[in-house]
C-alpha cells in the first residue's frame, strides 16, 4: 500500500456524508428518526415506540398509524399475546430503518407514520364486547383515511380490523400463517383466534376468492374446510417449497389483483426454532428470511393495511420472537409506505 493510497483511505474514513445521496438528503432534512451514522448511538435509551417512530395522539396528517392491540382473550390454549405490543416496541429499536437495504425504500420519504399507541379495550372480561370495541376504534382509523399497521395480540383482532377497513369494499388478503384461521365456533364462541377470516367473509368484508393463505400446516387442518369451500387459495408449507418463492408470489399477486388488499402475518408461520414465543407453535415452518422476501415481493399491490400477531413474550425470554416480529413489521412499513405514496399520485 502506497502512502498516497493510505492518505486517501484515511480521508475517506473521516468523511461525514453517506454514499447514498437520497438517504443523506432524508437525514439532512431533520425528520429522520435514527440511522444517521453521525448521530449519538443509544438505542437503549428513551421511550420505546414501534420502529422508533414518533409518538402521536390521533391520526391527523398521517398516512400510516402503527397501533398496538394488547388482547388475548380469544386464544385456544396458551395466553400471553396481550404482552406482544409492549415487547415488540422494545425490540423494534433493533429493526428500525431508515432504509430497506434490499429494496432501497426509505419509508420516511414516502409516507407520514407514527406510533399512535394502543387500542383502548375496556371489556377485558367480555370477548364479544372487546371485539366490538376494537372494531369501533378501527372505524375511527378508517374515517381518518389512515392505513393501520397493527401489532397484536392474538389473531382474532384481524376480524374487527377488517370489518372497519373492508366496510366499503371487501378486501383481498395475503395471509401468512401456520393455520388458516377459518374455523367455526369453538366452545360456544365464534370470536376466537382460529376463526377471524371465516367471520370476515361471512360479514361481507373479506373476499375469499381474493384470499391467499401461505405456510399452512399441522394437526388443525380439519378445521379449515371453510377455506376450501369458500374459494380461498391455500398453499401448504410443502407446496410452498415445491412451487418456490417466485411462483408463490406470482400466484398471490394474480389472485389479489389490483383490488384493496390486507396482509396478515402470524409469527407461528415461522418455524418455532426462530419464534418460540407464540401460543400455537407448529414445527416445519418458514424461515424468517423467506417471510422477508415474501413481503418484499408484495410491494406495488393496492394495500390498505397489515398486522403482525401472536407474539407471546412469556414463552420466549430471549425476546427473539419479538425481534423477528419487529423486523417483519419494518418490512410491512416499507411496502405500506410505498403503497401510500402511490395513492397520492
Amino acid at each position: 500500500m502506497t502512502a498516497m493510497n493510505l492518505d486517501r483511505l484515511r480521508a475517506l474514513a473521516e468523511k461525514s456524508d453517506l454514499n447514498d445521496q437520497a438517504l443523506q438528503a432524508y437525514l439532512d432534512s431533520g425528520v429522520a428518526h435514527g440511522g444517521d451514522k453521525r448521530e449519538h448511538v443509544a438505542p437503549y435509551a428513551g421511550i420505546s415506540s414501534f420502529l422508533r417512530a414518533p409518538l402521536q395522539d390521533g391520526f391527523a396528517g398521517l398516512d400510516i398509524a402503527m397501533l398496538g392491540v394488547p388482547f388475548d382473550l380469544a386464544v385456544t390454549n396458551r395466553p400471553g399475546a396481550r404482552f406482544g405490543p409492549q415487547q415488540v416496541r422494545e425490540l423494534s429499536v433493533l429493526a428500525a430503518g431508515p432504509k430497506n437495504h434490499a429494496t432501497g425504500v426509505i419509508p420516511g420519504t414516502l409516507a407520514r407514520f407514527a406510533d399512535c399507541g394502543d387500542v383502548p379495550i375496556a371489556s377485558t372480561y367480555n370477548l364479544e364486547q372487546a371485539t366490538q370495541e376494537i372494531e369501533d376504534y378501527y372505524q375511527m382509523v378508517a374515517d381518518a383515511g389512515v392505513m393501520p399497521l397493527s401489532v397484536g395480540g392474538d389473531h382474532s383482532i384481524s376480524y374487527p380490523i377488517l370489518k372497519a377497513i373492508g366496510r366499503d369494499a371487501p378486501a383481498g388478503l395475503i395471509h401468512i400463517d401456520a393455520h388458516a384461521d377459518t374455523g367455526g365456533p369453538f366452545n360456544g364462541s365464534r370470536f376466537h383466534h382460529g376463526g377471524p377470516f371465516r367471520n370476515a367473509v361471512l360479514a361481507g368484508v373479506l373476499d375469499p376468492e381474493r384470499t391467499v393463505q401461505i405456510g399452512i400446516r399441522g394437526r388443525a387442518e380439519p378445521h379449515w374446510d371453510f377455506s376450501y369451500d369458500s374459494g380461498m387459495r391455500v398453499i401448504h408449507i410443502e407446496e410452498f417449497y415445491q412451487m418456490g418463492l417466485d411462483n408463490v408470489l406470482a400466484e398471490a399477486r394474480s389472485i389479489v389483483g389490483t383490488g384493496p388488499t390486507y396482509i396478515s402475518f402470524d409469527v407461528d408461520s415461522i418455524d418455532p426454532a426462530f419464534t418460540p414465543g407464540t401460543g400455537t407453535p407448529e414445527i416445519g415452518g418458514l424461515l424468517p428470511r423467506e417471510v422477508q422476501a415474501l413481503i418484499r415481493g408484495l410491494q406495488g399491490l393496492n394495500l390498505i393495511g397489515a398486522d403482525v400477531v401472536e407474539v407471546s413474550p412469556p414463552y420466549d425470554r430471549s425476546g427473539n420472537t419479538a425481534l423477528v416480529a419487529a423486523t417483519i413489521l419494518w418490512e410491512l412499513l416499507c411496502i405500506l409506505s410505498f403503497a401510500a405514496s402511490e395513492k397520492k399520485r
